[in-house]
């Protein structure tokens, strides 16, 4: 296989890995909310991500990092030209980990629920924003000859991008309440496989508008098949939230997330960044990759280091695999 090829696809697995990981810490912020009556029950939420979600955070930064050693030409026009979307995420996610570990510094609940409010905004925010930055990738942005973004942040505004960063918010959202049914015990656990349920309806109704939109606009025949095989697992783990299996619930949105960001990428192929403007400025694999060379050693690189990261990844959650409640809480408290 071609280097430039092998390498758009391994971004795409590193969005995947960091969508699908971190997708649940967003999802479990956001339910502080909705699942969180007193500050045991939102201690119990943050300690099911507590251990694994600066882990989880990290996918981004290879990902990224990725992305500049293999697509210099796509990483500096997608950096500048999203350049506001992205530099409010990276704040979101900073003021999300400093809430991590700042909010039980002090007892006051005064200063507790400050940073639950940053933690539930550093949740959201990402959420909803990287579903508008993939969208309008896909959906192709004004570029001149130089392939630097000429457009405006209003041109990102537009009705199929904000669809998009609905989409992710949703799948996330869910993402992260079936997670917490996986984690927890007692009432919260309950009360979650049911707020997974009402939020379950509105996901699939928005995901499967957003996956026919990409279709029909912007897709391919691989895409199509990627796009129904997602709705067809998100609708499973649908009911398999009602049926109490939960397990197969998260496994099958970790699936649905996965499958979504391939039809994202599948649609873009052999495209990095369509130029809606004119076609002939568009970037693709062949224009904004690195030298052959370069792919050669960041490949050797990736083979060497991947299995690592993902052994140690596995290791991390296999030692935090047991649930939690509100008696674990009392009992470190006492």
């Amino acid at each position: 296989m071609d280097l430039t090829i092998l390498w758009f696809w391994i971004i795409a697995f590193m969005f995947i890995g960091y969508f699908v990981l971190d997708g649940f810490d967003f999802g479990v912020g956001m339910s502080l909310p909705f699942l969180g009556k007193d500050d045991t029950d939102r201690r119990v939420l943050i300690n099911t991500i507590g251990p694994v979600w600066d882990l989880n955070e990290t996918w981004v930064i290879v990902a990224g990092a990725s992305l500049f050693a293999a697509f210099p030409e796509w990483y500096a026009t997608m950096f500048s030209g999203f350049y506001l979307p992205l530099l409010l995420i990276l704040v979101a996610l900073i003021l999300r980990g400093v809430s991590f570990e700042y909010r039980h510094q002090r007892p006051e609940s005064s200063w507790k629920k400050w940073f639950d409010g940053l933690i539930i905004v550093g949740s959201a925010v990402p959420a909803f924003l990287w579903g508008v930055v993939f969208a309008n990738i896909v959906r192709g942005v004004k570029l001149n000859a130089n392939h630097d973004y000429i457009g405006t942040l209003f041109d990102l505004l537009n009705p199929y991008a904000l669809l998009g960063g609905i989409t992710t918010l949703l799948l996330f959202f869910v993402h992260g309440v079936v997670f917490v049914t996986l984690k927890t015990e007692g009432d919260i656990r309950l009360r979650a496989r049911k707020l997974a349920t009402k939020a379950g309806i509105v996901t699939i109704l928005a995901a499967a508008t957003f996956l026919a939109w990409t279709t029909l606009a912007y897709g391919t025949v691989a895409s199509a098949l990627l796009a129904a095989l997602a709705a067809a697992l998100l609708i499973a783990s649908f009911l398999a939230n009602l049926r109490g299996a939960e397990r197969l619930a998260f496994a099958l949105m970790a699936g649905t997330i996965g499958l979504v960001v391939l039809t994202l990428f599948s649609s873009l192929f052999p495209e990095v960044m369509p130029a809606s403007n004119n076609p002939a400025n568009s970037l693709t694999i062949a224009n904004a990759s690195s030298s052959t060379y370069t792919l050669g050693v960041i490949s050797w690189t990736a083979l060497i280091g991947m299995p690592v990261i993902l052994l140690y990844q596995g290791w991390t959650y296999w030692v935090f695999r047991k649930r939690i409640g509100r008696a674990h809480i009392d009992l470190a408290v006492h």
